[in-house]
């Protein structure tokens, strides 16, 4: 009996322009709200991406008002203050040190809480590592539903974690400034390295 093999499916160049080829890190806004809409679409994007055991521990939170973003300031490196302040939402994006407990739930057909259940140090490790990628899908939606992002590392994880996170199992990974980017604020875009300084074949 023939084996019936599906057509791989690719991205149009527009989709691809819209992604990664002429997508751009905005540092400043245009003053236009975001739609919650489109945060909502773009964490339902994000969590659908592949990770190891179906963990999911990306957890957000999206601070829209002045007071809220306020919150964040003793917590931000000097150079990213102003524009995180003025940026129209800000997500802090985080990882749940306790995902496994989800487990059942996210992958029932095989006891995977019982490989991080009384094991803190690998499942720190597992939950960051799974909560990064998650944070880098989660950028890539933001771009697929129309918006501009500037994600930063430059701040104080733990005065964020007692800010937002504390009495949680929840720590802080990657601040996103999200908006609709000021593209004539915009410098030119910085060099990337060739594929042979990435990647070998062996």
């Amino acid at each position: 009996m023939a084996v019936h093999v599906a057509e791989p499916k690719q991205l149009s160049s527009d989709a691809l322009a819209l992604l990664f080829n002429e997508a751009r890190t905005h540092n400043a806004f245009v003053d236009k709200a975001v739609p919650e809409e489109l945060l909502r679409r773009a964490v339902d994007l994000a969590k659908m991406g592949p990770t190891s055991a179906n963990q999911s521990p990306l957890r957000v939170v999206f601070l829209r008002s002045k007071a809220a973003k306020q919150r964040l300031a003793p917590a931000l490196m000097p150079g990213n203050l102003d524009k995180t302040l003025a940026a129209p939402v800000v997500a802090i994006a985080g990882y749940d040190l306790k995902f496994y407990e989800h487990l059942p739930f996210l992958m029932p057909h095989v006891d995977a809480k019982s490989w991080f259940s009384g094991n803190p140090e690998f499942a720190a490790h597992s939950a960051f590592q799974n909560g990064t990628l998650q944070v880098a899908y989660f950028l890539l939606a933001l771009r697929a539903v129309g918006l501009d992002t500037g994600p930063m590392t430059g701040f104080d994880n733990a005065k964020i974690d007692a800010e937002f996170f504390a009495g949680t199992d929840v720590k802080s990974n990657v601040i996103i400034n999200i908006g609709y980017g000021d593209y004539e604020k915009l410098f030119p875009r910085s060099p990337r390295f060739a594929f042979d300084q990435i990647a070998k074949f062996a």
